[in-house]
């Protein structure tokens, strides 16, 4: 993929963008994600899994692809198409794989992506702050030039277009990608409110930005999944370990001056207050819930913690119509034993206090984060396709399967794998509740022309525009087209699996060149320092004689055979929902001639 093409394209103003998007160059629209985290601990087979839906604004549709960037089509001069922001960046980026839109009218927009060392990242999960906060720290927008003034332009900062090209090439480990993104958010500021994450085989950080130029950062606990929908959502926060050990927290090195100086903190006193925050135990009768200690949904906190949603996040009465029901369905399904429907539930679609992050009862599978990232309330009065309920009650809520998903992509990362076929992504295009996520090896030179080369057009060669034709054709059949559907989501994700452990089992017989270590290797470790991954496995040729081939080449083989498959099985999907609705077209009619 040729970068320095994608960027002088992002900077013309073309009528097929406008055409597609109705926006100018200086308008940033704000974006709709859910996303899901499942530390390692929590997760099946003990990956780092982080998941979301990157989901456009209200009535625009933007098409995406999935490329491969070598290091030598990285810039290393960057200028945003958006804020206008010029960076020198680092002359040593590596290999990685992203998912951005098709059209460059406002960038690069990466989205989601994985590189060579296994640091994946996703970005962004958009969030809002409150006034206070912007008053305290005002957002690094872009001042257009006014001639009538005689005043120059001046850049804004950084945001979702710019921040996966600005960290993943160069970074080894979650923490590195924690530390380098800091830097740039205090350095050149942002004009958007977003939730940042970065993963490596061991650990999973998350980064809210508080305001213009102001960050804190937590780690998933390692037997806990977190659950963030479009909302500022760390829970709890601790200045003892974000200023000495950062084992699970990182700030701002102001942070504390910096809410003091503007009143911030929310928190009662101990002696003033018995209620939210300063319980003798947890609400959940069980401290480890929500990360042990480090808890605060409803647990014990000491004088150095602080709840940064009530500090620096919002409630309001559209949080409770379009975020909080996200949050609420997802811990519901991953927490079922619970109450989460009567009368005296604990927590409702409404609840401003449902935890960040708590410990699954039960491993959390990719099945389990494939249905959550398109799940639109199924089995509640909630469900837009459901039964209970009523008409009203059905289209209550934001679902979490929108009809704008983008995509959504889970990226995976494997401890018990070589670490040059460790990260896998699981993408899914379009409305999730007609698809499902197939699984792609990251570390590749090239990706399958079906889920690369997408159209701006509707066109039917690429997986993008065929997941969109079926989903807007089964919407409005969605019991008579769920069978077909159903079979489908089976046969992919049954497919994929299989895929990936026949692929794995051929690269450990062949060989490859570097072992695949425990659960506690790094992943800096894994390529040492700013080294390429390109280990050998061994290939059977025709005549029987093994000949070596790179592994980023057998990765992309296999990744070519699962595109393949989804190729066929996407068009008898498409021919089978066409079959159905066709017949139940409103102008259908019985009745045919003699000679049919």
């Amino acid at each position: 993929m040729d970068y320095h093409q994608v960027i002088a394209e992002s900077s013309s103003n073309s009528r097929e963008s406008q055409r597609h998007f109705c926006i100018s160059a200086r308008t940033v629209e704000r974006m709709s994600c859910t996303t899901i985290l499942v530390g390692k601990k929590a997760s099946y087979d003990g990956s780092t899994i982080i998941a979301r839906d990157d989901d456009s604004g209200s009535g625009r549709y933007d098409p995406k692809k999935f490329i491969a960037v070598a290091p030598q089509d990285q810039p290393r001069h960057y200028r945003s198409v958006l804020s206008h922001v010029e960076i020198d960046l680092p002359d040593n980026p590596c290999r990685y794989s992203i998912v951005p839109n098709v059209l460059p009218n406002r960038g690069i927009l990466a989205e989601a992506g994985v590189n060579e060392r296994n640091v994946a990242m996703s970005a962004t999960e958009t969030i809002a702050v409150n006034e206070r906060v912007l008053a305290a720290d005002p957002l690094v927008e872009l001042q257009p030039a006014n001639e009538a003034a005689n005043t120059p332009e001046v850049p804004g900062g950084i945001g979702e277009e710019d921040v996966i090209t600005l960290v993943l090439p160069y970074v080894t480990t979650a923490r590195e990608g924690v530390a380098r993104l800091a830097e740039l958010l205090e350095t050149y500021g942002t004009y958007e409110s977003n939730g940042i994450i970065i993963s490596d085989v061991n650990e999973i950080w998350y980064v809210e930005t508080i305001g213009g130029h102001h960050w804190i950062a937590r780690r998933v606990p390692d037997d806990c999944y977190a659950t963030i929908p479009n909302q500022l959502g760390i829970d709890d926060f601790d200045f003892d370990d974000a200023f000495n050990a950062q084992r699970e927290f990182m700030c701002s090195a102001d942070l504390r001056e910096f809410m003091d100086a503007h009143h911030l903190d929310r928190t009662m006193s101990a002696a003033a207050s018995g209620g939210f925050g300063f319980q003798s135990k947890s609400a959940f009768g069980n401290g480890g819930m929500n990360g042990g200690g480090n808890s605060s949904s409803g647990a014990a906190l000491g004088h150095n913690h602080f709840n940064p949603r009530t500090a620096f996040g919002t409630a309001t009465t559209k949080d409770h119509i379009y975020n909080t029901p996200r949050a609420w369905y997802m811990q519901r399904h991953l927490n079922p034993s619970e109450d989460w429907d009567s009368p005296a539930a604990r927590y409702t679609p409404a609840s401003d206090d449902i935890p960040w992050c708590r410990v699954p009862e039960n491993a959390v599978t990719l099945e389990d984060v494939d249905f959550l990232m398109s799940a639109h309330f199924e089995g509640t009065p909630y469900d837009p396709y459901g039964t209970l309920g009523t008409p009203e009650s059905r289209h209550r809520y934001r679902p979490i399967g929108i009809n704008r998903t983008g995509h959504m992509v889970a990226m995976q990362i494997r401890p018990y794998a070589p670490v040059e076929s460790r990260s896998i992504m699981w993408i899914s295009y379009g409305s999730g509740a007609f698809t499902t996520s197939a699984p792609f090896y990251a570390n590749v030179d090239d990706t399958p022309a079906y889920l690369r080369d997408t159209t701006p057009e509707v066109s039917t060669d690429c997986l993008y525009w065929t997941n969109r034709l079926i989903a807007t054709l089964a919407d409005a059949h969605f019991y008579e087209t769920s069978n077909a559907v159903e079979g489908f989501s089976e046969d992919v994700r049954s497919f994929g699996h299989r895929l990936v452990e026949r692929t794995d089992d051929a690269l450990a017989i062949g060989g490859s060149a570097t072992g695949a270590g425990g659960a506690g290797s790094g992943a800096g470790s894994a390529v040492g320092g700013s080294g390429s991954m390109s280990g050998a496995a061994v290939d059977s040729g025709s005549d029987g004689l093994a000949s070596p081939t790179s592994v980023p080449a057998r990765l992309a083989a296999a990744n070519d055979e699962m595109a393949e498959y989804l190729r066929s099985r996407n068009t008898k999907l498409l021919g089978d929902v066409l079959y159905t609705s066709s017949n139940l077209m409103h102008n259908s009619f019985a009745m045919s001639d003699r000679w049919n």
